[in-house]
């Protein structure tokens, strides 16, 4: 299935709409003290997908973050990678044998690799798990998701991680018709938001390294109400600074802040990669929620995703569903607002070597977030 699996420099690594699969994320990632690895490799069509016109060969790459658990151990992290997606029929072996072909690249400490698949779940199109109006219900069990996916494998050793690191549920909008197109798809209700917020004078500028500690002051604001993970300024530091370039895969990084009076309210990170623009990071202040910030910041995003060129704009992250009690339906609410389609993706599986160190790693994932990985 695979042939001509070699390493190569990262700066090589192709053009691509997942920011996580660039140059410019191994940099970003370099500079918080985590390795990384380019590796290029190259498939038969046939191999891939049901009834391929041609034998021709498809020509990827992976990108692979390094993560140092101890003194003595590592895990490989794929994050939203491999951006190549076979048919589903192919999908597990493909996997088994590009992880076979990783081994010899991985550190000899290295015990499992982690795909942080961004492929589309293999029950979409099964009416069963939808409700009429397209909403997802419900998933196939975790045993029943690891025998389709190792389905044709020879070890069977794909396993669905216990929990997933970046969102499987997104919202993508469609940038491709002029902008008063794309504001009327948007409902109601957040049209009448986003000029609300002009109403009452929220302004968004473009801000810098300088105006840091205003998103680091909103970001942990917004952490401890929602109850999540905190990461260290310097994490959005690196994101800020980071240039790539000069790499085939660079990307341009905004950091928004909306302000009314000067007071900050709201602030975000966009990332333009490919022919995407990504929300990535986003924060709000407890206070003046009715002035609307957080509606002003995405519909800017999205004009200036526009204007560079981008085809579609990833919302990043939402609940799978209307379900009200899931701790991301504020977010699937608010972001259902500005209209797209939502796509569901298959998250976290891991590919064991050692399946001793594996299992102790998923007791202690269990019990702390000592091994967060990101």
């Amino acid at each position: 299935m695979l042939s001509e699996v070699h390493k190569k420099d990262i700066d090589e690594l192709y053009r691509t709409s997942i920011v996580q699969q660039t140059a410019f994320w191994s940099l970003v990632k370099k500079k918080i003290g985590q390795e990384s690895l380019a590796l290029n490799f190259k498939s038969p069509k046939s191999s891939l997908f049901t009834n391929a016109n041609s034998d021709d060969n498809i020509h990827s790459d992976v990108l692979v973050i390094i993560q140092q658990l101890n003194n003595n151990d590592s895990i490989a992290y794929v994050p939203y990678g491999p951006e190549l997606e076979p048919g589903n029929e192919f999908q597990g072996v493909f996997l088994e044998e590009l992880s076979e072909c990783l081994r010899s690249f991985l550190p000899k400490n290295c015990f499992m690799i982690r795909y942080d698949l961004c492929w589309e779940v293999f029950w979409a199109e099964d009416r069963t798990f939808f409700d009429p109006q397209g909403n997802l219900i419900g998933e196939p069990s975790v045993r029943s998701q690891e025998m389709r996916l190792n389905f044709n494998t020879i070890r069977w050793n794909l396993r669905k991680a216990q929990s997933n690191i970046l969102p499987t549920n997104t919202l993508y909008l469609d940038l491709q018709p002029d902008l008063d197109t794309i504001m009327g798809r948007i409902k109601p209700k957040t049209r009448y938001n986003i000029r609300l917020s002009q109403r009452k004078g929220v302004v968004v500028r473009i801000a810098d390294l300088a105006d840091l500690g205003i998103w680091y002051d909103l970001y942990k604001e917004t952490a401890i109400r929602n109850g999540i993970y905190l990461n260290d300024i310097k994490y959005f530091e690196a994101i800020l600074t980071t240039k790539a370039d000069k790499t085939k895969s660079p990307a341009e990084v905004f950091y928004l802040i909306a302000e009314s009076n000067h007071k900050p309210l709201a602030a975000m990170f966009l990332i333009i990669s490919g022919n995407r623009g990504s929300y990535l990071y986003g924060a709000s202040s407890s206070s003046n929620r009715n002035y609307m910030a957080t509606y002003a910041l995405q519909w800017e995003a999205i004009k200036i995703s526009k204007e560079k060129g981008c085809r579609e704009y990833d919302m990043f992250g939402i609940s799978p569903n209307k379900n009200i009690t899931h701790p991301l339906y504020g977010l699937y609410k608010f972001k259902m607002g500005f209209g797209g389609e939502i796509f569901h993706s298959l998250g976290c599986w891991d590919y064991p070597f050692d399946a001793a160190k594996y299992n102790i790693f998923k007791s202690l994932e269990l019990r702390t977030q000592g091994f967060h990985i990101n």
